[in-house]
């Protein structure tokens, strides 16, 4: 666990600092994906995950937040979000911790950091792959998200344009809200 004196705080992203924060994204994503296919044939030949396009998309899409999760004056993840001012219906597309922010409760402290951030938010959505169990975890059973459906080639997601997904596990993901309470939106 942390100590008390810790702290958790989210802050914008110095616009020279982008380059930097996408590599640690693309990093802690890569990460996942070898923890979870540790069989597998070297991932890294698949390029970075995300492309460098999504992220680019992401960063450039309407209501799009860019922040960094920092303790104690230092790095340690960010977020990609979607902040939706009208519904307050609001998105993540990214989130990460550095490997070294792993297992010591930082990245449920950064979760109560955004929603502390963003406390008009309604509800809350991502999504996540079926393999990553780590993630599952994580939004599930520390964050109080609710898996409210899974995509997959019967029943396909939100499809970007002009993508052809590659294989099943293209289409297999879970999609998660977290409808917040007054009370948890006052708190």
């Amino acid at each position: 666990m942390t100590k008390q004196n810790e702290q958790i705080t989210i802050a914008p992203v110095p616009q020279e600092e982008l380059a930097i924060f996408k590599e640690e994204l693309q990093e802690a994503f890569m990460k996942g994906l070898q923890d979870s296919f540790q069989e597998a044939e070297d991932p890294t030949e698949m390029g970075p995950i995300p492309s460098d396009e999504d992220f680019e998309n992401s960063l450039t899409a309407k209501d799009s937040v860019v922040r960094q999760i920092v303790l104690n004056g230092e790095r340690i993840g960010g977020i990609v979000l979607k902040i939706n001012p009208d519904t307050q219906r609001n998105e993540v597309d990214f989130l990460y911790t550095k490997a070294n922010a792993h297992g010591k409760g930082l990245g449920t402290k950064a979760w109560e950091a955004i929603e502390a951030a963003f406390p008009k938010t309604k509800v809350w959505e991502l999504h996540t792959p079926y393999f990553e169990k780590r993630n599952i975890h994580f939004y599930v059973n520390k964050c109080g998200f609710k898996i409210v459906e899974f995509y997959h080639r019967g029943n396909p997601g939100p499809s970007i344009e002009g993508e052809e997904p590659e294989s099943d596990a293209d289409y297999e993901f879970f999609r998660f809200e977290k409808v917040m309470t007054k009370e948890s939106s006052e708190a």
